[in-house]
């Protein structure tokens, strides 16, 4: 029997489309952050950090409206022969409302200024492809607030302070098993989706994988 399928509509500005460019982390990282954000959702129902991929944001929430050829393009000639970077996980750290592996800095305790670079360089590369989309703001490199790190727990926490210190024991109570640090070799672009960004979106938010990138 064949099936048939409706054509899928082209995207448009007006569409609840948002990109993310990220820095993926080794496998056994990635694997590490999903252990503890799946018992965050098993234990408190915590979802927001785990409606997304394993990933270290460079750029997040873009909105670049239907054509997602050009800013494809464009990463393909910012990282081309663009050297990878070591990575040192500081392990978990409060960060903001919630808790991350922290992943800013060098082990002695000097900012990244590879990991800064990168942001920063994709920041301005994806930048022209930018369209009015203001809920929610985009999340774009802001050299005086980006910190390189992996979520844990974050969202949910701002219904739930209540919850904050307890989900902290229980993250470092959990004892996961993660390197102290990677290769910062991949970058990946997501494309997500939300029928609501004003709202609780991460109850709601879909993800798609759209292009990976390996620095040389």
């Amino acid at each position: 029997m064949s099936h048939t399928h409706p054509a899928k509509r082209p995207l448009d500005a007006g569409d609840p489309y948002r990109y993310g460019v990220y820095l993926r982390p080794d496998a056994r990282t990635c694997r590490a952050v999903t252990v503890v954000t799946d018992q965050l959702r098993a234990q408190y129902g915590l979802v927001s950090a785990g409606a997304f991929p394993p990933h270290a944001t460079l750029v997040g929430s873009q909105p670049f409206g239907g054509d997602i050829a050009d800013v494809e393009a464009a990463l393909t000639t910012l990282l081309r022969d663009r050297p990878a970077f070591d990575v040192h996980n500081a392990g978990v750290r409060e960060q903001g409302i919630g808790y991350v592996y922290d992943v800013a800095e060098r082990p002695d305790g000097s900012v990244n200024q590879d990991f800064v670079r990168l942001a920063a360089d994709v920041d301005a590369a994806v930048a022209p492809f930018r369209v009015p989309m203001h809920s929610p703001l985009s999340n774009d490199y802001d050299p005086e607030h980006w910190r390189g790190h992996l979520s844990l727990a974050s969202h949910d926490l701002y219904g739930r302070p209540d919850l904050h210190d307890e989900v902290g024991a229980f993250i470092r109570d959990l004892g996961v098993d993660v390197p102290s640090g990677f290769r910062g070799d991949t970058v990946v672009l997501y494309r997500t989706a939300s029928p609501d960004w004003s709202g609780r979106w991460w109850h709601t938010m879909t993800w798609e994988h759209v292009r990976t990138w390996t620095l040389a």
